[in-house]
C-alpha cells in the first residue's frame, strides 16, 4: 500500500536524486531570447546558479526541494552536500549575473509566471529555516526576490484573464504559490493584489466542466483554481464557492478528476507530465478536502482519488530523466498536503 506521509528515507530519495540533476548543465532547454549573436552562450554562462535541472524553472524548485528537506529533515545523509551546493551557488556574484540576465529588455517575459513564483517560494523557504546560513542565502538572493515580486505587481493588474491551462502558464498555481510567499514575508500590497486578481478572475465560476488533461498537462486546471480560491476565501465562503463550482464532487463528477491519468511513455517529456498531473492533483485533492467541514462526503472521495493519484506516480520519480529532474518536487507537495 503506497504511504501518503513523507518519510526519512522518502526525504533521503528525493534529495538524492535533486543533488543528481541541480548542477546537471546537460542536457538542457534553455527558453532564450536572443538579441544579437553575443547571446549565443551556455546555460551556466547565462545562469550561473540555475544553469542545471534541464531547465532553469525545476533548478530553482530543486533547490527549493532540497532546502525543505533539510528543514522536515536536519540530519539528513546529504545535509553536508546539500548546505555546500547551496553555499557554493548562492553568492552575490551568481546573482549579479542572473540578474543580468533577468534585466534585458527581451527577457521581460522570462519564466512568466511559473518560474517566478517558484523563486519566490525557494525565497520563502530560505526565510522559514533556522539555518543560520539560510539568512545569508536570502540576503543574496534579495535582488532577484525585489525582482519578480515588482514583476507580478506590474503584471497582475494588466492581466485581464487568467491562463486555466495545466502547464507552465497556468496562472492560479503561480498565484497560490506567490501568495503563500506574500503573507510569509507579510508583503501585505502584493496579498491583496493577488486577493484581488483571484476574485476578479474566478469569483463567479461555477458549474466547472473539468475538460481536463491535456495530453501534456502536469496540472489540473480546475483543482488548481480552487486550491487558490482555497487560500484566497474565509472557510465558509470557500466551501459556498467550492460547492458552486464543483457541485457535483460528492458523486465523483466530472470523472476525470478522480482517474489518474495514464502515462504512455516516460522518456517523452511532454507525456511524462502527466505523472506530475497525477502528483498535483493529490496535492490538491488532499488540501481541499482539509478545507472541508468534518463528515463532508467530497472529503472522503477527495482523500480516496488522492491515494489513486499517488499510487500511480509515486514509483516512477526516476524512471526517466524527463521526470527526475522534476516529479519529486511535486511529489513532496502532495506528501506534506
Amino acid at each position: 500500500m503506497t504511504t501518503t506521509q513523507l518519510t526519512p528515507e522518502m526525504a533521503s530519495r528525493f534529495a538524492s536524486l535533486a543533488l543528481n540533476h541541480l548542477t546537471r548543465e546537460f542536457p538542457n532547454k534553455l527558453m532564450h531570447a536572443m538579441s544579437s549573436a553575443a547571446d549565443a552562450q551556455t546555460p551556466r554562462q547565462l545562469h550561473p546558479i540555475f544553469y542545471g535541472s534541464y531547465d532553469w524553472h525545476s533548478c530553482v524548485h530543486g533547490y527549493w526541494l532540497l532546502l525543505r528537506l533539510l528543514n522536515k529533515f536536519p540530519d539528513l545523509p546529504q545535509a553536508e552536500k546539500i548546505i555546500a551546493m547551496v553555499g557554493e551557488h548562492f553568492t552575490a556574484e551568481n546573482v549579479a549575473g542572473e540578474m543580468a540576465y533577468l534585466q534585458q529588455p527581451q527577457h521581460a517575459g522570462f519564466e512568466r509566471p511559473y518560474g517566478w513564483a517558484w523563486f519566490l517560494a525557494l525565497t520563502q523557504q530560505l526565510h522559514e529555516m533556522a539555518l543560520p546560513q539560510a539568512a545569508v542565502w536570502a540576503r543574496n538572493l534579495a535582488p532577484m526576490t525585489r525582482f519578480f515580486e515588482e514583476s507580478f505587481t506590474a503584471f497582475l493588474p494588466k492581466a485581464t484573464y487568467p491562463l486555466r491551462v495545466g502547464s507552465h502558464f497556468n496562472t492560479a498555481f503561480a498565484l497560490a504559490l506567490t501568495l503563500d510567499y506574500a503573507r510569509c514575508v507579510k508583503h501585505e500590497s502584493l496579498s491583496e493584489l493577488i486577493k484581488e486578481t483571484a476574485l476578479r478572475w474566478h469569483l463567479d465560476d461555477k458549474n466547472c466542466q473539468a475538460w481536463e488533461p491535456g495530453g501534456d498537462e502536469f496540472l489540473s486546471p480546475s483543482l488548481m483554481e480552487a486550491e487558490l480560491m482555497r487560500r484566497v476565501l474565509p472557510g465558509e465562503e470557500f466551501v459556498t464557492w467550492f460547492g458552486h463550482f464543483l457541485p457535483d464532487l460528492a458523486q465523483n463528477q466530472p470523472a476525470t478528476l478522480f482517474t489518474p491519468a495514464t502515462v504512455t511513455d516516460r522518456s517523452d517529456g511532454k507525456i511524462g507530465h502527466l505523472d506530475g498531473l497525477n502528483l498535483s492533483r493529490a496535492w490538491c485533492q488532499r488540501s481541499l478536502a482539509s478545507a472541508l467541514p468534518a463528515g463532508d462526503p467530497r472529503a472522503t472521495c477527495l482523500r480516496n482519488a488522492a491515494h489513486a493519484h499517488l499510487h500511480s506516480a509515486l514509483e516512477h520519480l526516476d524512471s526517466d530523466y524527463m521526470g527526475e529532474h522534476w516529479l519529486a518536487t511535486f511529489a513532496l507537495l502532495a506528501l506534506e498536503a
